[in-house]
């Protein structure tokens, strides 16, 4: 019976033992997160001989924030080593369509295991860990299926009854803290700075450049949650729910941003704490027109 540890669960990306599955069966356009466009099954063009990024350590630097912020779950070395016997596409290139068509599959399904270890580590969702460590082993057993099955797996009916479970767990960890639904919310660019947004349902919210600066977010529940240049400089994330890596390489933050221990700092944040910059504007206050300040609503990002 397999554990919660990411790492023995085989959720931590190994590139080392990976074909570079991400940089040749994903496409991707150029843009703000691409600097060039790529087909899928197409190799990127950054990509060397032994499958690995060229310019990994420049990824930002060279326009391709975009694949800084993407995260396999560990799918790349579990298709590479397990489900292809460790014969690349470069070796067997009659087996690459379908070596990229299991590789997404795979990535949703080690996605859900990582949100299933996380709600077995969960105290308060104790009532249930026995119907999720169900769900987490029938998750990894599926995971080790041949191609054939991986390729006609009902991926969406499977996610539809792990995710049940997971909002369950959630409901149970948060019961009692009133916190606020924002579920699917659209909160791009929403002033939220010093909000209390304790316990608060952001499933699947649209936090896209919003301001977070010295939000509460303890137990939040921010599976889905859209962080994209959303600002976390001094916000508290620690004991945050469903909270993943690359969400948080895709926000900003400081040294005074808090997160719980099982989350990296992104090598891209400050070091030290963000300085208020100072504002052109005059403030307005409650008798001035328009809005008053700090109430949270929506304005779009310029």
């Amino acid at each position: 019976m397999p554990g919660t540890n990411p790492r023995e669960l085989g959720l931590l990306a190994d590139c080392a033992n990976c074909f570079g599955l991400c940089c040749v069966a994903l496409p991707f356009s150029a843009s703000a997160d691409f600097a060039a466009d790529k087909a899928a099954g197409e190799p990127c063009r950054n990509l060397r001989e032994d499958f690995r990024c060229g310019i990994h350590a420049q990824l930002r630097q060279r326009g391709y924030p975009g694949c800084t912020v993407y995260d396999c779950f560990g799918a790349g070395q579990k298709v590479s080593q397990v489900t292809f016997a460790g014969t690349s596409w470069r070796e067997a290139p009659e087996t690459a369509r379908e070596m990229y068509a299991v590789f997404p599959v795979v990535r949703q399904l080690h996605e859900l295991l990582w949100y299933l270890a996380e709600a077995l580590t969960l105290e308060g969702a104790a009532p249930i860990h026995a119907e999720l460590r169900q769900a987490l082993d029938e998750t990894e057993r599926l995971t080790r299926e041949g191609v054939d099955a991986l390729k006609q797996l009902d991926v969406p009916a499977h996610r539809g009854a792990v995710n049940t479970l997971l909002l369950r767990a959630s409901e149970l960890v948060r019961a009692g803290q009133r916190g606020k639904d924002r579920r699917g919310a659209d909160l791009i660019g929403a002033r939220l700075r010093g909000a209390d947004l304790r316990g608060a349902d952001l499933r699947g919210a649209y936090l896209i450049g919003a301001d977070l600066r010295g939000a509460d977010l303890r137990q939040a529940d921010l599976i889905g949650a859209d962080l994209r240049g959303a600002d976390l400089a001094g916000a508290d994330l620690t004991g945050s729910i469903f909270l993943t890596q690359p969400q948080l390489n895709a926000a900003k933050g400081d040294a005074a941003t808090r997160l719980s221990p099982a989350l990296a700092r992104p090598s891209h944040w400050p070091d030290t704490r963000s300085e208020p910059k100072p504002s052109s504007r005059p403030r307005r206050g409650r008798g001035d027109r328009g809005q008053p300040r700090g109430t949270g609503r929506r304005s779009r990002p310029r």
